[in-house]
């Protein structure tokens, strides 16, 4: 599958790591505002960045139209894109699709199809805040074990006790 657009948005200044869980939340949809796409046949992926307090705009990848059979190979831009990503919200989503996000930490979540993305985006904090759901604090985990890629990979050989 092609990958038509892809636009990241980057913030400003220096951001100091925090004890404060963040995560990337992505969204099969169309229109930017709702969830109305199949994951494997989605035009387009909306990630935000989620922390208790916000939720920001981070990256929207745009993709051309394919069915939804047959195609196993469209998902390998999908996929590449979701680096990263704790979940993706979808209306609906394929055995194989399920397995390969799983397989990269992602947990598939599908959702009644035009579910609007700021109360999927509210219901995440609130699950940041207290009570999150089990793959969530998994994420979440899994995060706090993987070094920080911004750091450099001298900053991580330093952190596990390497020596020149």
């Amino acid at each position: 599958m092609a990958l038509l657009r892809h636009l990241r948005i980057l913030a400003g200044g220096i951001r100091e790591r925090s004890m404060t869980p963040t995560i990337k939340a992505a969204f099969a949809t169309s229109d930017r505002h709702r969830v109305d796409q199949h994951f494997g046949a989605a035009s387009g992926i909306l990630i935000y960045a989620v922390t208790p307090e916000q939720a920001t705009l981070i990256e929207f990848a745009q993709f051309g139209a394919l069915e939804q059979d047959r195609h196993e190979d469209k998902l390998a831009a999908k996929l590449a894109l979701l680096h990263g990503c704790a979940v993706v919200y979808c209306e609906a989503i394929g055995g194989s699709a399920i397995q390969q996000l799983l397989t990269v930490g992602v947990q598939p979540l599908r959702v009644e199809s035009g579910t609007a993305i700021p109360a999927l985006l509210a219901e995440l904090q609130a699950g940041l805040r207290s009570d999150a759901p089990a793959w969530l604090n998994r994420s979440i985990a899994r995060q706090r074990q993987t070094p920080d890629r911004s750091e450099g990979r001298f900053a991580a050989m330093e952190a596990e006790g390497w020596q020149d």
